[in-house]
């Protein structure tokens, strides 16, 4: 459970009983907390986003606006996800087929940040501190502290915990 007193949650917001939210935690405009979802402390979620019933989000997370985190997918404590970031849950979908029971977890490991724009297809590990650039499509597993980029998105170096590339 949660105590509302320990978090914020803009008005136009709505957070379903059952969701969990931790101390510290601020949820801004026009978005939805599905119930069953864990979200960490001292998180910033933006204007527009959706948390799944089976999603995970540690602490420390920052969630820019419109973002959709679907059931399934966990992102560990420092993550940051830049506006408009995507990720799927279904490698294959059909509007006229179900596949809930096909969901492919995706991990975003600890420090990791995703570029604005950036699509994550479902089943994929990104790594610890790893950055990957704005627009990019990641369709495989992102090593602890690379830099990827493109589509489909490739390693082009490594950076720091810090976020600046090694030469």
């Amino acid at each position: 459970m949660y105590d509302k007193e320990n978090y914020y949650v803009h008005e136009s917001s709505y957070v379903d009983e059952g969701a969990e939210i931790g101390e510290g935690t601020k949820i801004w405009h026009f978005s939805h907390i599905m119930s069953g979802a864990k979200i960490g402390k001292n998180c910033s979620l933006g204007q527009n986003v959706n948390v799944g019933s089976h999603a995970v989000i540690g602490d420390g997370v920052k969630i820019q606006n419109n973002v959709s985190v679907y059931d399934d997918v966990i992102i560990e404590d420092d993550v940051f996800c830049g506006p408009s970031c995507v990720f799927t849950n279904v490698i294959n979908p059909r509007a006229f087929i179900e596949r809930k029971h096909e969901y492919k977890r995706t991990i975003v490991k600890k420090g990791a940040s995703i570029g604005a724009n950036a699509t994550i297809v479902c089943g994929v590990t990104i790594g610890e501190y790893a950055l990957v650039g704005a627009g990019s499509v990641v369709t495989r597993d992102v090593p602890d502290y690379a830099l990827v980029y493109g589509s489909p998105a490739r390693v082009h170096g490594k950076i720091d915990k810090d976020g600046c590339k090694l030469s």
